[in-house]
């Protein structure tokens, strides 16, 4: 039987793919297979068969022990081609995005990336992504006899999973050394957040007069567990570092609550924001596009609201 193969580098979205493909597999009239690869992979295989996995293939070839991502490819390749993939899902991660376009060549397949929603359509799985900078989406099925996407973190939430088989297979793959080698690693200067992770996201922007005045908003994101994040020009102005960026050039989210504060809304911010399940906004502008995106909305100077809206969440 074809099978529907997933594969990120990152577990919890490994988990999310293999969740999201039983169903798709079971429409489609397919299996679930997932790839687990490099040092200590064995023991995350139990973890894709809860979630729906039928067959888990695991290797900790010594050539996968950074995780290049030329050796990767080949890997998946070869993984690919012994599980009889017709769709090969891919987390869009830093890694999986390069990932993506290697593996399509190797395959001689159809590819799309940063996918942010599939369904089944017509017998085959359609996917949807934006488009010409955020300002559309686009719906695409490949046509190719094996399909590759590179799927977005979060895309697909693990409600109420269904194990799989969990047969793990060894593959007996042939992988030589990367002619890329790691010299070293350091931690990146500057904050480490996760803005993708966040439950609760309140975003800020040019409504924001000074930067000393970013405390009302790290005082309101305290008050309910909320990350701080932000659009490119408070990046620009150097007021909050990059990992603070939301939006096109930034993080993709997916909160329970988004919060945008002194922002216009536009779609270079919004297409990060899309997916939250409730959008709230405050804007002194009753015409800022921000409203046509929001659940909610209250029109007024955030130098008022914000304060008032902290003391409440204080009081609860």
């Amino acid at each position: 039987m074809a099978d529907i193969l997933v594969y990120s580098e990152q577990l919890s979205t490994a988990k999310e793919l293999a969740y999201q493909a039983k169903e798709f597999a079971g429409a489609l009239g397919l299996g679930t297979s997932a790839a687990v690869l490099g040092p200590d992979s064995a023991a995350k295989a139990s973890e894709l068969a809860a979630v729906g996995a039928d067959k888990i293939y695991v290797s900790e070839d010594a050539a996968l022990a950074d995780l290049p991502v030329d050796v990767v490819a080949e890997a998946l390749a070869q993984i690919a081609k012994e599980a009889d993939a017709t769709y090969v899902l891919v987390g869009s991660t830093r890694l999986g995005k390069e990932l993506t376009g290697r593996l399509a060549q190797k395959l001689d397949a159809g590819a799309a990336t940063d996918v942010n929603a599939m369904e089944v359509a017509d017998g085959a799985l359609l996917c949807s992504h934006y488009s010409f900078g955020g300002a559309t989406v686009a719906r695409e099925t490949i046509d190719t006899p094996v399909k590759v996407f590179a799927v977005m973190p979060k895309t697909f939430e693990i409600t109420t999973p269904t194990a799989g088989a969990g047969e793990v297979i060894t593959p007996a793959l042939s992988l030589a050394d990367s002619p890329v080698k790691l010299v070293s690693k350091r931690e990146k200067e500057g904050e480490s957040v996760n803005l993708e992770g966040a439950a609760n996201l309140v975003c800020i922007g040019r409504g924001f007069g000074a930067k000393e005045d970013i405390a009302l908003a790290n005082q309101l994101c305290e008050a309910f567990g909320a990350e701080l994040g932000c659009t490119k020009s408070l990046c620009d102005w150097e007021w909050l570092p990059e990992a603070r960026l939301v939006g096109l050039s930034g993080a993709k989210t997916k909160p329970n609550l988004y919060i945008s504060v002194g922002i216009s809304g536009q779609v270079q911010h919004t297409v990060g924001i899309g997916t939250a399940k409730i959008i709230a906004a405050i804007n002194k502008d009753e015409k800022a596009l921000m409203f046509g995106a929001a659940d909610y909305g209250i029109v007024g100077d955030l130098y008022e609201v914000v304060p008032v809206l902290t003391e409440k969440l204080k009081a609860l």
